[in-house]
């Protein structure tokens, strides 16, 4: 159902207003709310139903259901938070009110923006928001993308070949496209084992490489291969129509492609005029307050905030992070510095998961990776390791999801 402020006037109650209500702007919103009941929080989200990008590599491996990973927001309404389902269109800075897509606007004190990743479609010769619907690239929390890639893996020939054109960096979770190779190779390996998938890829390294390598060749010898851009990986152009990609070197003939191209922050970051010339949005490490805007704070994704990965677990840090800064600065007093860890799971077949961990800090203006505390999974680990890290990441995503939706 749609969810509607119940009140636009104004309020002696300072006004937050988050437009995003994926895992940053969600946990922002929740944490809001936990730290000042009398603050008047307002949540923007387009879409009614959220569908997460964690594990949702595992809907197209077969082994978890698309209802698993969509949430709707009957919960933080109930938690006293208004929720807004329309678009953001306009942001006036100045005025400090957020247009949205019914006509309305929204008055703040403090604006919150976690609009996740806008995909640069021209970044990819032949490639199109058009195109997407022939070749997708199902990395948005949009389902019906999801759902077309999962249908064209079923519905084409044993013997054919998944193509992945994988971004360079950043984009949003970068073990990803390679989690998503290993899950599509569990479905083909029971279902069409002569099929194969290449793995076009911008960039001569990946995270977690030796790892995916490591469990490829156990679990699915023959199955993946791995262009880097010094081995002609590069995506040059994409003929959707003849179902052919063309590298730098080479042409490879599809059954199937997976397109996911080159990212930048949500478009209404843009509007608000948060992004810089990166295509990021540059905010403080302590408050995430734009670099460019004042009471503008950016969170998520859209964020550049040094090293910090581009993943949900750093997205729902930084939005709890954000909310501290915002109600200490509410009430003029100094935000806190804070350490920022985290982890991130990626699935390669049901019982076997490898992660990565690091610490990240404030430093000269960005989260800087603290001396010697990224660490990847053992190489060698037993199975017992890999089954461990899997359950660990059914846990978080688990506890993430009902902390913010439940």
């Amino acid at each position: 159902m749609a969810l509607w402020p119940r009140v636009l006037r104004a309020q002696a109650a300072p006004r937050i207003v988050i437009v995003g209500g994926g895992f940053a702007g969600g946990a922002c919103a929740r944490a809001l709310r936990a730290a000042d009941d009398k603050l008047a929080i307002t949540l923007v989200e387009a879409r009614a139903t959220y569908t997460a990008p964690p594990l949702s590599n595992g809907v197209l491996g077969g082994i978890r259901a698309l209802s698993q990973q969509e949430f709707g927001y009957d919960r933080i309404a109930a938690a006293g938070i208004e929720v807004a389902i329309a678009a953001a269109t306009a942001i006036d800075p100045q005025a400090k009110t957020v247009k949205l897509s019914t006509g309305d606007a929204l008055p703040y004190d403090r604006l919150v923006l976690a609009p996740g990743i806008e995909l640069k479609f021209d970044g990819i010769k032949g490639y199109s928001e058009a195109a997407a619907e022939q070749a997708p690239h199902a990395w948005t929390a949009d389902a019906k993308q999801f759902e077309l890639l999962r249908s064209q893996i079923a519905a084409m020939a044993d013997g054919g070949t998944v193509a992945i054109v994988a971004p360079a960096n950043p984009s949003r979770c970068p073990p990803g496209p390679y989690e998503r190779a290993s899950m599509i190779a569990h479905y083909l390996k029971a279902k069409k084992p002569k099929a194969k998938i290449v793995i076009l890829d911008a960039k001569d390294t990946f995270t977690m490489q030796r790892l995916f390598l490591k469990a490829w060749q156990e679990l699915y010898p023959g199955t993946i291969a791995w262009k880097s851009l010094s081995d002609g990986g590069n995506v040059a152009s994409i003929d959707v129509a003849k179902k052919s990609i063309e590298t730098d070197f080479d042409a490879y003939e599809y059954a199937v492609a997976n397109v996911i191209p080159p990212q930048r922050a949500g478009k209404i970051a843009q509007l608000a005029g948060v992004v810089d010339r990166t295509g990021w949005c540059p905010v403080d490490p302590v408050t995430f307050e734009s670099s460019l805007q004042k009471d503008v704070h950016v969170v998520g994704d859209a964020s550049f905030a040094g090293s910090m990965p581009k993943s949900a677990f750093s997205g729902l840090i930084e939005g709890k992070l954000a909310a501290a800064a915002i109600v200490r600065l509410l009430k003029d007093e100094t935000p806190n510095a804070a350490h920022l860890a985290s982890n991130c799971y990626s699935v390669v077949a049901p019982d076997y998961a490898i992660s990565i961990a690091g610490e990240f800090a404030p430093l000269n203006g960005e989260f800087t990776e603290v001396d010697n505390s990224i660490r990847s999974s053992p190489l060698d680990a037993p199975p017992a390791v890999r089954a461990a890290d899997a359950k660990k990441a059914e846990a978080w995503f688990s506890a993430a999801t009902k902390e913010i939706f439940g």
